[in-house]
């Protein structure tokens, strides 16, 4: 066995003990390549290669856009947006006896896909109709699976922070405005066919309707607008060529300071409490995308693409096979990682591979995303999963039973796309 691959086994055993023992994941990356890199290379010019890494993997101006659409996404918390979206959701579904249902499915994916944060759909989404779904008769568990099993789909629908990510970690193999375009029918789909599960699943004894009211859906319309313009502004702006990913997300951080402040929000405190939230969670992301990059190159040096490539081969006689196997595989990881670690850890391993396979970089990313949404809802780590419970006062080994039929259609959606590249593809391909 090479030095190579000792090296490459002593870096993941490093890195799952220090998980283990609780230290942070980008801590736990970087010390983990540079305890393999010690190894593979002369303890001096390893640490002089990770200083080198550290600064030349945040040196990108892609990466900016980053904070700036966790900023927008903050001043939108803050901009009551959500409020706006679930009485549009609830104008349009006032005839069904699963309105609540749906309002709840079409508000999470709507907000989760202008704040970019899935986390921030299911507890400002969760947080305004779980008291009304409570109400109506709806089951504590049953109201977290549809809350916490949306919420991921705004990931999905651009403006998103983890396809920008990903178009980095791709080294340019993807763009980012084909990217955006090739999330839109996987999300729609994803919306629809929960709508559906949840028209089957949900108990319908105590449920009140109202007749539908097209001045009522007019004016929660117009409400929400300026909100929904948001997307059509930016997301419209960087596909048709007017501005990149970067300059999108000042105008997205322009657009929501306008909308928060003429809906009321006027006090300098509250913008000091979002630009401090904001630069927090830019300061971890960011701070994880620079080790990462120390990671991806290690790989690299190691040619450790070319040993995965070999084991895989050794277990699979088939393209599609092989392409199953990662899905596994990454549902597996979702399961356990977070999204932004998950796509900066192993997109440079499975993606060269995936490409000799014959599968687009672009319809792979939107299948990568896919899976890591999937594990966001799953024990043991998923973290929707337990914000979810927690927002409806429900334990989660009850949330999970209710869970299983939306985990299983967000799987078939997954197979979908898999199955078919058209589906992600076809949008890219009219632009």
């Amino acid at each position: 066995m090479g030095i190579e691959l000792i090296a490459i086994l002593l870096l993941f055993v490093v890195f799952f003990t220090l998980l283990l023992l609780g230290i942070p994941i980008a801590i736990s990356i970087g010390l983990a390549t540079l305890t393999a890199l010690c190894l593979a290379l002369e303890p001096l010019t390893a640490f002089t290669t990770v200083a080198q890494r550290l600064a030349s993997g945040l040196d990108s101006f892609a990466l900016l856009a980053i904070p700036f659409f966790i900023l927008s996404g903050e001043l939108m918390n803050k901009g009551r947006v959500s409020e706006k979206l679930v009485d549009l959701a609830a104008a349009l579904f006032s005839w069904s006896k699963t309105g609540l249902a749906f309002v709840n499915i079409l508000s999470c994916t709507l907000f989760g896909a202008i704040s970019g944060s899935a986390v921030a759909a299911t507890s400002a989404i969760g947080g305004l109709l779980t008291p009304k779904m409570r109400q109506e008769g709806y089951a504590p568990s049953h109201m977290a699976a549809i809350n916490l099993s949306s919420s991921s789909i705004g990931l999905i629908i651009p403006p998103s922070n983890i396809f920008i990510v990903y178009a980095l970690a791709s080294n340019g193999l993807a763009s980012v405005k084909d990217l955006f375009l090739a999330g839109y029918i996987p999300g729609i789909l994803m919306c629809i066919a929960l709508m559906i599960v949840a028209h089957f699943t949900v108990q319908k004894n105590h449920i009140q309707t109202s007749r539908f009211n097209i001045q009522k859906l007019t004016k929660a319309f117009l409400t929400a607008l300026p909100a929904l313009s948001l997307l059509v502004v930016v997301v419209g702006g960087i596909i048709f060529g007017f501005f990149t990913a970067t300059e999108g997300s000042v105008i997205a951080v322009l657009y929501a300071f306008a909308l928060a402040f003429l809906g009321g929000v006027r006090t300098p405190g509250v913008y000091k409490e979002v630009i401090l939230s904001a630069a927090k969670t830019s300061a971890m992301v960011l701070f994880l995308v620079a080790n990462s990059m120390i990671l991806s190159w290690f790989f690299a040096y190691c040619h450790f693409p070319d040993y995965f490539a070999g084991l895989l081969n050794a277990f699979a006689d088939s393209p599609m096979a092989c392409f199953l196997i990662i899905n596994l595989i990454l549902l597996l990881i979702g399961t356990f990682m977070d999204m932004t670690p998950a796509v900066l850890i192993f997109t440079p391993l499975f993606l060269p591979y995936a490409i000799n396979l014959g599968i687009d970089p672009v319809h792979f990313g939107v299948v990568m995303v896919l899976n890591l949404c999937i594990g966001l809802c799953t024990p043991p780590i998923g973290t929707l999963l337990y914000v979810g419970s927690e927002i409806a006062c429900v334990e989660v080994k009850k949330v999970i039973p209710a869970l299983l039929p939306y985990l299983l259609t967000m799987v078939l959606i997954l197979v979908l796309v898999s199955t078919f590249p058209k589906i992600t593809l076809w949008l890219p391909s009219l632009f």
